[in-house]
């Protein structure tokens, strides 16, 4: 009992009254002795009184802590057990020893006492065995039991586990993020390829087939559609239909190909998504940036960006070739302008740089030096690739000058200084990165399709995905870029290698305009046998691309699947030529070759006729490439790429299948 209670009658106010008290009696019997008796005899009553009265209290106190302290015990159990919260005791064996009512509503049994964790809550032994915390000494896990969100707070300490539903706060949360709201543009890509030699009655009908087949789909997955022109659409939808639209893998993708498939060029769509911010107008702009990845990448998919997160699908055919050279000329036109506004000019491309880099890079060199601004091309060093070029080139001294290292380039650079960027868009591919940092002004010029790293901030970008090489993009910019055009034999040549080696000798990746570079080339002098003299084969490269094919085999029916062995040591040049080897074999649609490279990393080529994209299995593998063309690196054991490139395989199977 508090001492407050015990004793607060004789507090210190209580002692100084009786002692005044006291001293007046003593004062009245000084003068009256029987008046003094009498205020004795009455001081002592009420002290007599006043501690019967203590006496009775502290009896009547006690009792009523003791009724209180039985009525506690007796409702205690009572109300632990009507807690609206669960509470479950468990043991060292991880088996429940109690638990409160709670619980039993929760697994709809009787009783779970001896019950072992593992089987009433399965994710919950592990953590109860690690004591994981958030640094109070308890764990946080969220569990779904008979439909139902539990969040557990789990004490380890005390082997405690707190049970609260929050299946209320888990719907709305659901229901929050499901409504959220998403913004997309679909976009007939190649409309004017499509419909060319048509009337405008065809054209119109054929808008007209393809504008059902989306307000279907549309209606279908319960989207917001709005026309915008004749080629292109307004979508807006909630997170949910998103989702939908996902695991339907945008089916509509295939109706509108299949639904046009009887016309020279089949019509394609190219869609682009974006949701998970709150600003209408920051998703707009990440629609329609979306909507230029998939562009970018050669059209016929959709690129949906969810904050950090890019998934592409689609993308199973071939960028469609542009019949018109207008963009050309102003990419021309707007590169010249930047040359001449420029104190020097460097040109780069991708590390362990091939003909295409070499050829796109001499071209852009030539433009340069039309209109005499100082040009240089950076090689980060030789590579047997190109040996032969690079021996050719020596000849040529004032090309030769031409040529400088990355540290020569970083000491070139200035804030006025125009950096061109050839065959790659990815600033972690080029030969040195520090480059593009510097830059202030950045030119890409590629054909690659498109990927999630890019160069925002460039100002010019020629990026066209139907392109066979940098080298032809290269070449109808020179054929604009000045009135007129004078290219050396070995420049011309150049080029023309650079084009030879990326179409497989014009088998594959290939257009009318392919070709009509290649005519002018031979105009300006190329050497048709010069480039054969620079693409032959070594004997004992012949022979070791005969040591890794020997390892092939097929798998999928068409597919070609090559691993080097351990500890051999291949360079990436020699891996890609046996991909394209590979693609010569009775029945082989698609190959790809696995084998470890003089830098440690792991390299990975692959290669397809066209009816499967290998581009999508490089990116899944951190990768990236084109539709027939693909590469990738990775770091680990050839056996773990092996086993990882297959789980992709195994997936895209099973998504939307493999081929075409």
């Amino acid at each position: 009992m508090p001492k407050l209670l015990q004793k607060r009658w004789y507090g210190y106010q209580t002692v100084w009254v009786f002692m005044l008290e006291l001293l007046l009696v003593i004062f009245v019997s000084y003068y009256n002795w029987i008046l003094g008796l009498v205020s004795l005899c009455l001081v002592g009553g009420l002290a007599y009184v006043m501690l019967q009265a203590e006496r009775r209290f502290r009896k009547e106190l006690v009792k009523y802590v003791t009724d209180l302290t039985y009525r506690i015990k007796r409702v205690e159990g009572e109300a632990v057990s009507r807690l609206p919260f669960g509470l479950l005791l468990y043991g060292e064996d991880r088996t429940v020893e109690w638990h409160n009512r709670f619980v039993l509503g929760m697994f709809g049994r009787g009783s779970v006492v001896g019950v072992s964790l593992s089987e009433l809550l399965p994710p919950l032994p592990q953590l109860v065995h690690d004591k994981k915390d958030h640094g109070n000494g308890r764990s946080l896990v969220e569990v779904i039991v008979n439909e139902r969100y539990y969040e557990l707070t789990i004490d380890a300490d005390e082997r405690m586990i707190y049970i609260h539903d929050m299946t209320e706060l888990a719907v709305l949360r659901e229901r929050y993020e499901n409504e959220k709201v998403a913004l997309g543009i679909v976009m007939l890509d190649n409309l004017d390829e499509a419909a060319q030699g048509m009337d405008d009655q065809q054209r119109t009908a054929l808008i007209a087939r393809v504008a059902t087949a989306i307000t279907d789909w549309a209606k279908q997955y319960r989207l917001y559609l709005r026309r915008l022109s004749s080629e292109r659409y307004l979508m807006i939808m909630n997170q949910k239909s998103l989702n939908q639209l996902e695991q339907s893998r945008f089916v509509i993708l295939d109706e509108v190909r299949e639904m046009t498939a009887d016309l020279k060029v089949p019509m394609t769509l190219s869609i682009g998504l974006a949701f998970g911010t709150e600003s209408l107008s920051e998703l707009g702009e990440l629609a329609q940036s979306s909507l230029d990845m998939a562009l970018g990448r050669g059209g016929d998919q959709a690129a949906v960006k969810a904050g950090q997160r890019m998934s592409f699908y689609g993308g199973k055919t071939g960028a469609v070739e542009k019949r018109t050279r207008v963009r050309a000329r102003v990419i021309a036109h707007a590169l010249r302008d930047l040359m001449q506004e420029s104190d020097r000019v460097i040109i780069m491309g991708h590390r362990v740089p091939d003909f295409d880099v070499i050829g796109s890079s001499i071209g852009v060199l030539k433009a340069a030096d039309m209109y005499n601004v100082e040009a240089h091309i950076v090689l980060d060093g030789p590579n047997p690739g190109i040996t032969r070029l690079l021996d050719r080139i020596e000849q040529e001294d004032a090309l030769l000058r031409r040529f400088v290292t990355p540290e020569q380039a970083l000491s070139m650079m200035t804030p006025n200084t125009l950096l061109v960027l050839v065959d790659t868009h990815k600033p972690s591919l080029t030969m040195e990165p520090r480059l593009v940092s510097a830059a202030k002004r950045v030119v890409v010029v590629d054909h690659h399709r498109r990927g999630e790293e890019f160069i925002n901030d460039a100002v010019l970008v020629y990026l066209e995905p139907y392109a066979s090489s940098a080298a032809e993009l290269v070449t109808e910019l020179l054929q604009y870029i000045h009135e007129k055009v004078e290219l050396s034999p070995l420049e011309a040549t150049s080029l023309l290698a650079g084009i030879t080696v990326d179409t497989k000798h014009f088998a594959l990746h290939t257009g009318s305009r392919t070709f009509e570079a290649a005519a002018f080339l031979r105009r300006m002098g190329a050497d048709t046998v010069m480039v054969q003299r620079l693409l032959k084969e070594d004997l004992q490269e012949y022979i070791a691309k005969a040591d890794i094919i020997k390892h092939a085999r097929i798998i999928y029916n068409h597919i070609a699947l090559a691993v080097t062995e351990p500890n051999r040591k291949i360079p990436q040049m020699l891996i890609a030529q046996v991909a394209d080897t590979l693609l010569n074999m009775t029945n082989v649609l698609a190959s790809f070759v696995i084998s470890e490279r003089p830098d440690g990393l792991i390299g990975i080529s692959a290669r397809s006729l066209g009816s499967m994209n290998v581009q999508v299995v490089m990116e899944r593998l951190g990768g990236g490439g084109h539709l027939t063309n693909a590469a990738a690196q990775l770091e680990g054991t050839q056996a773990e790429a092996e086993k990882r490139l297959l789980e992709v395989l195994e997936q895209i199977d099973k998504e939307e299948g493999l081929f075409e």
